[in-house]
């Protein structure tokens, strides 16, 4: 109680000091986000403009960039941006938003190689400035800040002295936006903060976050706009006035938002969004956790159980097996890059081998019972891709434009097909005839699985962010079926790539039943369906439709499926969200069985595991064993 007045005290305090100006001394810096460089789009000219602009101006200390530095995140453009930023005459910080996140060919490395961070704090005249990346990294789901940046957050908090005026800056603006605005803002009210600055909306609006004023800057680019621009944020005493700067016409904008630090006082906190929602699991009693384990970082891909070992890996680059009776560590081995790959397991017992890729352009084998590396591969750039085992090879993409197939004993290259187009972050479908994945180029490939020869291609048009990349393909009665992120499933015959069917709904989770009968497909708003997989007239017929109640949903996550269970004893439906949530539905008629809520953020591939136990891992950093 005494420390907790203490510091309020101290705040108090220091917002005094602001309101008599005698905290901060006068400076100005520039504010620019949402510039989305895209190599040969006038995003490149609009940016080159805005720095000979900044370097025009007086006065201006630094500049911040908020997110969405790039359009698709690839090592182009990040490059390209770097080359451009340079330009700039005074010292400039920058963080990631969800375009450069999301599509990123390197897995994220490349920013962070680039730029040498990815988060900054600095200090301005007594005003501590503290930025922030934003996923979700590499998968499709609502904004998340990475677990490893809460974690860094927190200890922050904790360190620096709590009366010192703090402004905060991430891409996303910090409400219901974020998945774990929640555990931002608390961190955020243990210090003084005076100011959140945002991105994304591509627009200047002012903000308020549970009682913490916020601001939301326009993009640099001139659509939509007078020309292209940025704004100047100008800090007087205990006042900050922001202000919009055209750059072409030369425009300098009245203030839009005039901010008096405190007003002399503490703000209100008593503000609150919508917390996140746990009751679910009151209502459905029967679903109980059996143990579980939060990692200090994302983790970006499932984990899998093999006998008495459960296997994952995080966005620290960090392989962990744990104990799969206990959920305790076994043994870890770290890679040199963050990794995004679900592991494979080749073989069974102490004798069996964890095959997974890293960001740090190796595929690695190793040893399940100490971790031991078997073997490792080097590609030309991350492997993000994830393995699948197949008569004693591995199947891998790459993102070095490279689909190959090792031997899972030694390591050595059985084939290697050069002729991918864009970069494979997904897991391919391999059976004896064939394998079969997508890449971030709208394509879909089946390979030979003997010589890796091309079989067919199949290509959606339109924008590259359409493409069937993030969808784990499936095959049932001599059908490749698939969803992409245009709202549609696709059959294709997997002998020819001929396409048999388009249906509305789905983007790119789906899942198959055990016995192959039947197909699932996740819409975007609270429905899932099953259809047949033998087609009986032009296409697959409708079993059911259900409304699984879980809202606005975009996670590409993979549905699963066991055979026993649920109403008839007829089976469940596993289907994973990006909240944080699963569903379990009947198989017989898709009525819901129960819902569960892990965590704040998507689920990865649940892997169903024996004695109606569930294995799930989520990106907030959560790998779990639930039983039902």
């Amino acid at each position: 109680m005494l420390r907790t007045f203490t510091k309020r005290l101290l705040v108090l305090l220091a917002a005094i000091c602001l309101a008599a100006g005698a905290y901060a001394q006068d400076f100005s810096f520039a504010y620019l986000s949402d510039v989305h460089i895209s190599v040969g789009s006038g995003s490149v000219d609009d940016a080159r403009k805005c720095v000979a602009d900044i370097n025009n101006q007086k006065g201006l200390s630094f500049a911040i960039l908020a997110g969405d530095i790039t359009e698709f995140g690839s090592d182009e453009e990040i490059k390209l941006a770097k080359e451009i930023f340079d330009e700039l005459t005074i010292p400039y910080y920058i963080v990631a938003g969800n375009h450069d996140a999301k599509w990123s060919e390197s897995g994220c490395n490349t920013f962070l190689e680039v730029f040498g961070y990815e988060m900054f704090d600095f200090e301005k005249d007594g005003i501590r400035f503290v930025g922030c990346n934003s996923g979700p990294n590499m998968r499709m789901a609502p904004a998340l800040v990475p677990r490893e940046t809460i974690v860094w957050l927190d200890s922050l908090s904790k360190a620096i002295d709590p009366a010192q005026p703090l402004v905060f800056i991430n891409h996303y603006p910090m409400d219901t936006s974020v998945l774990n605005y929640t555990q931002v803002l608390d961190i955020l009210k243990n210090m003084n903060t005076q100011l959140i600055m945002n991105g994304h909306w591509h627009q200047d609006r002012a903000m308020v976050y549970e009682g913490i004023p916020g601001m939301i800057g326009r993009s640099t680019q001139k659509a939509g706009k007078r020309g292209p621009g940025y704004n100047i944020v100008k800090v007087k005493g205990s006042t900050i006035t922001f202000q919009e700067r055209v750059v072409e016409p030369q425009i300098t904008s009245t203030p839009w938002f005039t901010l008096r630090m405190s007003e002399g006082k503490p703000f209100k906190t008593n503000i609150e969004y919508p917390r996140p929602d746990f009751s679910m699991n009151e209502n459905w009693p029967n679903v109980k956790q059996v143990w579980r384990r939060t990692d200090n970082t994302d983790i970006g891909a499932a984990a899998v159980q093999s006998g008495k070992y459960v296997v994952y890996a995080n966005t620290s680059g960090i392989v962990y097996a744990l104990d799969a009776a206990t959920g305790n560590e076994i043994w870890k081995y770290r890679t040199d890059g963050k990794v995004f790959s679900t592991p494979a397991v080749y073989g069974s017992g102490d004798a069996a081998s964890v095959i997974i890729g890293s960001c740090d352009t190796y595929i690695y084998s190793l040893r399940i019972k100490d971790g031991k590396v078997n073997w490792k591969y080097k590609c030309g750039k991350s492997v993000l891709g994830s393995p699948t085992v197949f008569g004693g090879k591995v199947y891998i993409g790459a993102s070095d434009h490279t689909f190959r197939a090792l031997n899972a004993k030694t390591g050595k290259l059985i084939w290697e097909n050069k002729d991918v187009k864009g970069f494979i972050e997904a897991k391919p479908y391999v059976d004896k005839e064939q394998v079969v994945i997508g890449d971030w180029a709208n394509r879909l490939y089946s390979f030979n699985p003997t010589n890796g020869k091309l079989q067919w291609e199949w290509k959606v048009k339109g924008s590259r962010m359409l493409s069937p990349a993030a969808v784990w393909p499936i095959k049932a009665n001599g059908n490749i079926i698939f969803a992409t992120p245009e709202r549609v499933t696709y059959g294709l015959d997997a002998k020819t790539g001929k396409q048999l069917w388009r249906i509305r709904g789905g983007r790119e989770s789906v899942g198959l039943s055990p016995d192959s009968k039947h197909y699932y497909v996740k819409v975007m708003k609270d429905s899932v369906y099953a259809f047949t997989t033998k087609i009986e007239g032009t296409a697959p017929q409708k079993k059911w439709g259900s409304n699984a109640q879980f809202g606005y949903e975009i996670a590409p996550t993979p549905i699963t499926s066991v055979p026993y269970g649920g109403k008839e004893d007829k089976g469940l439906v596993f289907v994973p969200t990006d909240k944080g949530n699963i569903v379990a539905l009947n198989h017989s008629d898709g009525s819901i069985a129960w819902k569960h809520k892990v965590s704040f953020a998507l689920i990865n591939y649940i892997q169903p595991l024996k004695g109606n136990r569930l294995l799930v891992s989520t990106m907030d950093g959560i790998v779990t064993v639930l039983e039902y």
